[in-house]
């Protein structure tokens, strides 16, 4: 349901999704899209502590993800908005296609079966997992073979409206780029093998190996041809070959990082080609499910890049926000998202899994009321301070090199609307994540089908009804909108299933945290106005000056105001910080 352009392994652990996709906790799968909870071996969780886990994990989140943040902040200096464009839409078909093929089938099926086989085959597996790898990488193969042919057919699809210059450097980049989809699976495979052994150091950092050398390529880039923007008929087969080929070497260095870790866990690569003995109905059956989950989501993103692409093509020479700047603003928003909400999700579903496959579903209820309104009032100043600080935030952060300050307008207008749907895309992601714990993946899947439908009604309506200067803000106002929808869907669907949720006490937590996000708006927005500088024409100093006395004063008003409505929540996290400074 997310409406993110693409969610690669670039800035993700192990190829699985960062916001709505895995993150592991102790010893055992955390409950992914379609995965039921499904205990370990006892000698994994022998081996390998919960504490340890949870701190590998933690820090390997964050500088995956901040170091997938310098990469997109880096293709915005190296290439501009007009080639990023075309960079993210080439980079956008190889993970396109991985996800429909592997993406969601990998965390919804693969990994409970691995783990499963692990338990109960005398070999823990071992035959099972190396006939699993044959099968994928012959596929995986065989289907990065059949995109590079297809690149022309792939680009005249996903850039449609478009000249033939933006066209040309799409095809151009696509045949260095589409190869990704085999490493990207690969690694996202060896991942899932390694989880199941107990290993989860190595598939959160790989994907940082990536990051790094993308960022050193951008950087030689710069160093070489100078941080200028360009338009797509001005870019040289040197540029593209150093971009796109770096892109891909990238992927390759990820999954080579993998491979050592194989050999740490006695694993051992051996071809088996008796792929009957992988129960492939079984496995058919158990994703189904997932495909229609996954297809369903890419009709969605189809429209997006299509849309955006289009708004671009009728007036190429003005500056616009496309892909590149929806990209980015979306992945500022699950930084948010994954710093904060995916950490509350990732403490509660073990519980919530374990209470509902005790029957214990008050206890369920209670975690997910209790998730609902910490999501709620921990995110919502995050939400104020980009939506009232998206001009001074898209400088300090975006305006470099090739990124001009032009650019920096048209992103801070997509972020001002996209900060609304932050809070409520964290909620429905917290009910769905309620349906894997019973567990249950048909129905989000069922759900997706009438938010996503709602999401591209609503984003075909506002393209056709405002500018196109507006486009990318009014794929963000349908994201926002079809959140909405989908956290109201599933919240009627769970209370039949575990009873009631405390929507009494969750509208009035949500009244009390509006009440103090307007409050701590209003003060922002005052003093931001007051401070010196045209809002349009910042310098990156002063962008830095607002930024920082504009976050202060919105949080600081937003806690005060916090603390005076009695918002539960905030008064028990600023309680507990008071302890532990008076100890």
């Amino acid at each position: 349901m997310s409406g993110g352009l693409y969610r690669s392994a670039n800035a993700h652990g192990g190829g699985q999704p960062p916001d709505d996709g895995a993150t592991f906790i102790s010893a055992e799968p955390l409950n992914q899209p379609g995965v039921e909870a499904t205990a370990p071996p006892q000698e994994v969780v022998a081996e390998t502590s919960a504490a340890a886990n949870s701190a590998v994990m933690a820090i390997g989140s964050l500088v995956s993800r901040g170091t997938g943040f310098v990469r997109n902040l880096m293709i915005g200096a190296a290439l501009g908005n007009a080639v990023g464009d075309v960079y993210t839409t080439a980079q956008f078909l190889p993970n396109q296609v991985y996800e429909f093929l592997l993406g969601g089938v990998l965390t919804s099926v693969l990994i409970p079966v691995l783990v499963r086989r692990r338990k109960i085959d005398p070999d823990r597996g071992e035959a099972y997992a190396q006939r699993l790898l044959t099968l994928a990488v012959l596929t995986l193969a065989a289907a990065a073979l059949l995109a590079v042919v297809s690149a022309p057919v792939l680009t005249a699809i996903y850039a449609a409206g478009k000249d033939a210059a933006y066209k040309g450097l799409v095809n151009d980049l696509s045949y260095l780029m589409l190869p990704m989809l085999f490493f990207t699976g690969v690694s996202a495979l060896i991942a899932a093998v390694l989880n199941t052994r107990g290993h989860f150091a190595a598939p959160m950092w790989a994907p940082i190996l990536n990051n790094l050398v993308v960022i050193g390529v951008l950087g030689l880039y710069i160093g070489v041809y100078g941080a200028k923007a360009l338009q797509p008929a001005q870019m040289t087969p040197g540029r593209i070959l150093l971009v796109g080929g770096g892109t891909l070497l990238g992927v390759a260095v990820q999954s080579a990082g993998l491979l050592p870790a194989l050999r740490k866990v006695g694993f051992r690569w051996k071809w088996r080609f008796d792929f009957r003995e992988l129960g492939l109905r079984e496995l058919a059956r158990l994703g189904a499910w997932m495909f229609c989950y996954v297809g369903v989501n890419q009709l969605g993103l189809f429209v997006v890049v299509n849309l955006l692409t289009r708004a671009a093509g009728e007036d190429s020479q003005k500056t616009q926000a496309g892909l590149f700047i929806y990209n980015g603003v979306f992945l500022l928003l699950m930084m948010a998202h994954g710093i904060i909400a995916v950490s509350i999700i990732t403490a509660l579903m073990p519980r919530m899994s374990a209470a509902a496959g005790e029957g214990r579903f008050r206890d369920v209820t209670a975690d997910l009321s209790r998730g609902t309104r910490m999501v709620t009032a921990v995110l919502a100043p995050v939400a104020v301070c980009y939506a009232v600080l998206a001009g001074p935030l898209s400088v300090v952060i975006f305006r470099y090199g090739a990124f001009t300050g032009k650019d920096a307008v048209a992103l801070s207008t997509v972020l001002l609307v996209a900060a609304a749907g932050l809070v409520p895309f964290s909620i429905s992601q917290l009910f769905t994540f309620a349906f894997y714990a019973l567990p249950d993946t048909k129905t989000p899947a069922l759900v997706n089908i009438p938010v996503v439908a709602l999401r591209v009604l609503l984003q075909i309506g506002l393209f056709l009804a405002f500018s196109t200067t507006f486009a990318a803000a009014g794929m963000m106002l349908g994201n926002a909108i079809s959140y909405v929808a989908a956290a109201v869907i599933s919240a009627l669907l769970l209370r039949p299933r575990v009873g009631r949720i405390g929507l009494g006490e969750i509208m009035r937590t949500m009244g009390r945290v509006l009440v103090a996000a307007l409050g701590a708006a209003l003060v922002g927005l005052l003093v931001v106005r007051l401070l010196p500088g045209d809002p349009g024409h910042l310098s990156w100093l002063a962008a830095a000056v607002r930024l920082v006395i504009g976050g202060a004063v919105i949080g600081a008003t937003y806690l005060g105001l916090a603390m005076a409505l009695r918002i539960g929540e905030i008064t028990e996290v600023v309680g507990m910080v008071r302890r532990r400074l008076g100890r």
